[in-house]
């Protein structure tokens, strides 16, 4: 599903997304992302939910984020607490959803300037 035409010099739009990728700023990425609105979109070192560890979810502090969202794929799954325990002390949210309902509440609380950071998972076929 194609999102948005305009990107941003400066940050980081979701433009489009579907089953095996994400496109950010019209670069297609076919692996795991972790997306801010500033700074290089990084990979995100996950292949599948199951092999979700809490030094994964760690990573997606480094930007001080309020909220990180969690796109689960095509269909919604809920991280253990365990998982996100660290995230949560620090005062992290982490909203799991569907991986089209995180891109696009990414780029409505990117426009809104708030600190957030979309991890979206691409399981490997």
């Amino acid at each position: 599903m194609k999102l948005s035409q305009e990107t941003s010099p400066t940050t980081n739009t979701i433009t489009a997304h579907g089953d095996g990728y994400v496109d950010v700023n019209a670069q297609r990425h076919t692996t795991s992302v972790i997306v801010a609105p500033e700074g290089p979109v990084r990979e995100w070192p996950v292949s599948s939910f199951e092999s979700l560890t809490p030094e994964l979810f760690d990573m997606l502090g480094d930007a001080t984020p309020e909220v990180v969202l969690l796109g689960t794929g095509s269909r919604i799954r809920f991280p253990h607490p365990r998982l996100t325990a660290t995230l949560m002390k620090r005062g992290i949210g982490v909203e799991a959803m569907d991986s089209g309902a995180a891109c696009r509440t990414y780029n409505i609380l990117m426009q809104e300037d708030r600190r957030v950071v979309a991890a979206i998972l691409i399981e490997a076929a």
